[in-house]
């Protein structure tokens, strides 16, 4: 049955991709940071969301969705409209790409994310994993 992106149960499905992927495990044993995500209000998703993720030598230790964004200081914040998450989490958008142009925001360190591109690029491999529902508007 497809989750609702972005949710909570979502948040949790993803965790369990994660820490269930060897692949993910391998490349990410040295990544330490978490991650809050942004949704920005688009079209008729009228109001802004946020998930966050604990991220931790390639396990996956939290995984929620939030509140109030601020209710954690990650040590990464990627923010895009919702569009531009779901064109990420269809892999119709390399999320690389998306950083360079902009289209997705990162507060943190480029250079952290940039020394670790396999485990990026196996997380975001990850998100195309869970059976998910996309918000009607902004399919993508």
């Amino acid at each position: 049955m497809p989750i609702p992106f972005p949710s909570d149960a979502w948040a949790k499905a993803f965790q369990a991709v994660l820490n269930s992927d060897a692949d993910y495990a391998r490349v990410a044993v040295h990544w330490e940071g978490d991650i809050v995500f942004l949704f920005e209000p688009e079209g008729a998703q009228a109001e802004s969301k946020a998930m966050y993720l604990d991220l931790w030598h390639g396990k996956c230790r939290e995984a929620r969705a939030l509140a109030d964004p601020a209710e954690k200081k990650a040590a990464f914040v990627l923010a895009a409209p919702y569009s531009v998450f779901n064109r990420i989490v269809q892999g119709k958008l390399d999320a690389m790409q998306a950083m360079m142009t902009r289209q997705l925001k990162v507060t943190g360190s480029m250079v952290v994310m940039m020394k670790n591109v396999p485990t990026v690029l196996r997380f975001v491999k990850c998100t195309t994993l869970v059976n998910t529902e996309f918000p009607p508007a902004v399919k993508g």
